[in-house]
């Protein structure tokens, strides 16, 4: 016994039941009743008619045998080491002790403060090296009224 499947609605076409309507380019389709037929014929959409079963897949109606929700993983933080430092480095950051933290970071200022002053002391030495001559304005300098 072959049993067809309605074109509109959905449902089962058993033998000697239904209709079979043959398009002009030779396609056939088969429909449980005269009701199905006219809805086609009209271009109705089936998944916005509400008793067909395109329309019920669609909107999740009658399936009570699948009522467990899929579960969601959990993400998983994963700790990794970036370019400038491993990860053993920066947890070894992270547990120093907050003492040993304000050490390090005044001996850095220490050194930086230091570092800026011999390089603005021998800016200093260099600029007092060179001959000094009297302030001329560009203007003055390409003869204009500008230079004293």
């Amino acid at each position: 016994m072959r049993v067809d499947r309605c074109d509109f609605s959905g449902y089962k076409v058993y033998p000697s039941r239904g209709k079979v309507y043959v398009r002009g380019d030779s396609k056939t389709f088969r429909f449980l009743n005269h009701k199905s037929e006219s809805l086609f014929l009209q271009r109705k959409n089936p998944r916005k008619i509400a008793w067909t079963q395109v329309y019920r897949r669609m909107h999740k109606k009658g399936i009570t045998e699948e009522v467990a929700k899929k579960r969601s993983r959990k993400n998983v933080k994963v700790q990794r080491g970036i370019v400038g430092a491993d990860l053993a480095s920066i947890l070894a950051k992270r547990t120093a002790k907050p003492e040993v933290r304000a050490a390090a970071r005044a001996a850095a200022i220490t050194k930086a403060k230091t570092e800026k002053r011999d390089k603005e002391a021998s800016k200093a030495a260099t600029r007092s090296s060179a001959p000094q001559g009297p302030k001329v304005s560009k203007q003055g300098a390409k003869g204009g009224k500008g230079g004293r």
